[in-house]
């Protein structure tokens, strides 16, 4: 029987070369914009959190970076908690406004469909996080048709 000769691994070890990295770093050039959109639920997945992480990473790159809350996106917005709005009921609970409101302290801007928070998930402007920006339904179209004027990137996030 074969037996098991390498030394059980510990904290502090790691995996995989973390250190090398294969591509140039780039760098957003003046005037250069980002959107990032969200039509995903919050908690349903990881994507939500992993592109809120990149949209933190575009704008450091220097890329006007703008997030667009829609559909079920607006999830990611609203204000939780338990038992009081703002606890953190587990470890990661507030991980969504963390990120939003991190985001926006560094200058980006996060923009909420109206319809959606309304009509959808049953919100009110209230609702959401200081700072996001509530739109009307028609301007979630216009807001992605000025970004791909401007030659933007755009990472669309869709998970329903």
């Amino acid at each position: 029987m074969a037996t098991v000769t390498a030394p059980a691994h510990k904290k502090g070890d790691f995996f995989v070369d973390y250190e090398e990295k294969v591509f140039e770093d780039v760098k957003a050039e003046p005037g250069e914009k980002a959107l990032v959109t969200f039509h995903t639920v919050a908690f349903e997945g990881s994507i939500g959190l992993v592109n809120l992480l990149q949209a933190v990473r575009l704008a450091r790159k220097g890329y006007e970076t703008s997030i667009l809350l829609y559909g079920p996106g607006v999830t990611l917005g609203i204000q939780r908690g338990f038992p009081k709005i703002g606890d953190e009921a587990f470890p990661g609970a507030q991980n969504f406004y963390n990120q939003l409101k991190r985001f926006m302290d560094e200058g980006g801007k996060v923009y909420a469909c109206r319809f959606a928070l309304q009509a959808l998930y049953g919100h009110g402007e209230p609702s959401l996080i200081e700072g996001i920006r509530p739109i009307n339904p028609l301007d979630v179209l216009d807001l992605v048709l000025l970004h791909k004027k401007a030659n933007a990137f755009i990472l669309d996030t869709w998970t329903l």
